[in-house]
């Protein structure tokens, strides 16, 4: 009679054992090329029935670890041989950052992630995974002075992304990387067609959620909290979208009748304020179906109504009228590096020759929609990049190739740079005017 296998034992949804090992099944799509956002929708669309708090556990183990790239790794060079096979590698990484940030629980955190491990690979490496866990709490002090010395596992950056913004930015780039490393603020844009600012604010009071008004009009809430608690969002009064992205309708001086293009409008933040703040005819590009009709389910929730197309704007032949625009916000593609603390996975899946990839397609975007922005026109160029090759380099290039562009200053200033910081991320704006 042949022996049959032990069962592998189920680990408690409401457990943290659940909780890591989940993660760190997350953490391994991530480090074998899966974008984050894949990995959680194959993950929630497998499990719909997990509650809240577990959902919630999942993301806060799985983002908080995400952002200490490179510290995990280098602790683990120090204490075993060779890396374990996933998902046992990064459930060392999950449980290591739970034991950073919540070092108060060490005994829980371990028993736990050797709960986990008993159930991956017949349980053969659980035994590996307390002995590594036990010595990194023995060796604590050791391995974080030695941590804290080694460039990658200080920033939590990979080295060509340290090596980059240390050239561009001598002055700020340790700053730049811990904003990285960080929780990101959530901020609220008012609708103002549908309601105004004192309204909200003691509709916030009632509600006990401590928010501020910056100076570009967005809402600063003090701490994140799900949407469902944020008055009037439900009804289109408010939306979530970063202090720093809340600047491009301002710059690109809307009026009344204006033709006006978002080109890359996904998900539809900039579009539905560039709505609420002036009587424009719009038109909404996206090149992917999924992420167009993301558009037009915010600008329905807003009450906000303009023309939603999926095409590629760069093949204006396949969806321009002939008549130009006066008006273009050209948010490109960009790698995303100054919102990385929104989307750490970034940090593990771009490369260096990345930028110069994101570069050409945006000198391509600009190419095309240079040629349907009307004379006397302005065009927007926006990234949430800190990185120069796709800012000031991009349109420095650009500039330097027409003869009808002219850059408009903002602010007193060529362009203007936002860094990430507690009120906002990182991003780019240039404005510019095509001749009469």
């Amino acid at each position: 009679m042949s022996r049959q296998s032990a069962p592998v034992p189920r680990l408690p949804e409401d457990s943290l054992a659940y909780a890591l090992l989940t993660s760190a099944r997350l953490i391994a799509d991530v480090t074998a090329g899966k974008t984050l956002t894949e990995a959680l929708a194959i993950l929630w669309k497998s499990r719909p029935d997990t509650p809240a708090g577990t959902r919630g556990a999942i993301l806060d183990l799985t983002y908080g670890c995400l952002r200490d790239y490179g510290r995990q790794d280098f602790i683990l060079a120090k204490l075993l041989q060779k890396p374990l096979p996933e998902p046992l590698q990064s459930l060392l990484r999950v449980a290591l950052h739970r034991l950073g940030v919540r070092a108060d629980t060490a005994h829980t955190v371990v028993d736990q992630a050797v709960e986990a491990a008993a159930t991956v690979l017949a349980g053969k490496f659980k035994g590996v995974v307390n002995g590594v866990l036990r010595n990194a709490l023995r060796q604590s002090a050791d391995l974080e002075r030695a941590a804290d010395a080694d460039m990658v596992a200080e920033f939590r950056h990979p080295p060509w992304w340290i090596r980059r913004l240390r050239s561009q930015y001598p002055e700020s780039w340790r700053s730049i990387l811990a904003a990285g490393n960080t929780h990101p603020p959530m901020a609220l844009r008012l609708n103002r067609r549908r309601t105004g600012l004192r309204a909200t604010l003691e509709a916030f009071a009632a509600a006990d959620l401590p928010v501020r008004e910056l100076a570009n009009g967005a809402l600063l809430l003090e701490r994140p909290v799900p949407v469902t608690r944020i008055p009037g969002f439900a009804e289109g009064l408010l939306s979530v979208q970063d202090a720093g992205a809340q600047h491009a309708a301002r710059l690109l001086d809307l009026a009344d009748g204006q033709r006006v293009l978002d080109a890359c409008a996904a998900p539809g933040g900039k579009a539905a304020h560039i709505l609420e703040r002036a009587d424009v005819s719009l038109l909404a590009l996206d090149s992917d179906p999924q992420r167009a009709a993301r558009v037009t389910d915010n600008l329905t929730r807003l009450g906000l109504e303009a023309e939603v197309r999926t095409a590629d704007c760069r093949d204006s032949g396949r969806w321009w009228d002939g008549r130009p625009f006066d008006r273009i916000l050209a948010d490109v593609p960009c790698s995303a590096s100054g919102v990385v603390r929104r989307n750490p996975d970034i940090k593990w899946l771009r490369r260096s020759d990345d930028i110069a990839r994101f570069a050409a397609q945006q000198a391509e975007i600009l190419e095309a929609l240079w040629q349907v922005l009307a004379p006397g026109g302005r065009m927007l160029y926006a990234t949430c990049s800190v990185f120069a090759e796709e800012n000031q380099e991009q349109i420095a290039g650009f500039a330097g190739r027409h003869a009808d562009c002219r850059q408009l200053p903002i602010g007193g200033q060529p362009d203007c740079q936002y860094l990430p910081c507690a009120e906002h991320d990182g991003f780019f704006y240039a404005l510019l005017e095509k001749a009469a």
